[in-house]
């Protein structure tokens, strides 16, 4: 499974429509991009993948991530598996512990530990009839135990909402071999004004979360900066502009140690496909 160039990470492609989901995956796959990320908050998220997968001939799927509160290593293994199997090995797992406020919400106090329920998680996926291989699965992973862990016991990492300064000290962190494959929102647009109207909801649902706003506050902005959504924590986060502006932070996050880069495109409609934007990327990251 190769792991490099530029990625897209899409909510629509698990949720959208599926027929357009399978027509959108196939155009992506021929625009040239390397692998489609979707991400997990419950649902059917295998047989998601799947219908990605037999709509591609030859890129990666990956999950980014999957929730380890909803879903056992053994049937996690199994259907690993059975779709890599049946479509080669371009199933990459990404895995993630999520956040408390989104497991405790149904139930209060689940949420405990969660690198040492990453670690079992993991222990499970190798006891497992058979295995899940380490090759085969990444972490999401924002803080020091965590980025080691995902260097020790999977490919590499998968850091979600980060600006190259944090790609360049995971890379630091685990060495030349583990993959950094970050995460990038970029937003087409002509002007902040029109970049944070799209942006800042959407950042701030984030940010509300502590795993998030714990790392932005490592990286050095203010709890001001954090509160407020400031330009500096916005610009830091998300990426807009035109598509050259994209390609010069693609091309950061790759000067700091990434292996791949997958961006992660917004509009004022959330729920469409991107697909023009994703056109217009694509023609200035190949």
């Amino acid at each position: 499974m190769e792991l490099s160039g530029v990625g897209v990470w899409s909510h629509q492609l698990r949720f959208g429509d599926p027929a357009e989901a399978r027509d959108a995956a196939a155009e992506l796959a021929e625009l040239g991009f390397r692998a489609l990320w979707v991400p997990d908050v419950g649902g059917p998220v295998f047989e998601d993948v799947e219908r990605l997968l037999a709509a591609t001939g030859d890129i990666v799927i990956a999950t980014g991530i999957l929730n380890l509160w909803m879903h056992t290593p053994e049937d996690t293994a199994a259907a690993h598996a059975s779709l890599t199997e049946a479509h080669g090995d371009r199933f990459l797992l990404g895995i993630g512990v999520s956040h408390a406020p989104l497991i405790d919400a149904s139930e209060p106090g689940r949420y405990r530990k969660p690198l040492a329920a990453m670690r079992a998680f993991l222990d499970g996926l190798d006891a497992a009839t058979p295995p899940l291989p380490a090759a085969s699965r990444v972490l999401a992973a924002l803080g020091p135990k965590m980025v080691e862990t995902a260097a020790t016991r999977t490919r590499g990492v998968h850091p979600y909402l980060v600006p190259p300064e944090h790609t360049h000290q995971v890379r630091e962190a685990v060495g030349a071999g583990p993959l950094v494959l970050p995460e990038q929102t970029a937003i087409l647009a002509a002007n902040r004004e029109e970049a944070r109207a799209i942006g800042v909801p959407w950042l701030r649902s984030y940010l509300d979360l502590p795993n998030y706003a714990n790392n932005v506050l490592r990286l050095g902005f203010s709890e001001g900066d954090v509160a407020a959504i400031s330009d500096r924590v916005f610009d830091a986060l998300i990426v807009w502009g035109d598509e050259a502006a994209v390609r010069k932070r693609v091309d950061e996050h790759r000067a700091a140690g990434a292996d791949h880069v997958c961006v992660q495109v917004l509009t004022a409609d959330p729920q469409a496909f991107p697909r023009d934007e994703w056109r217009r990327l694509a023609a200035a990251l190949g």
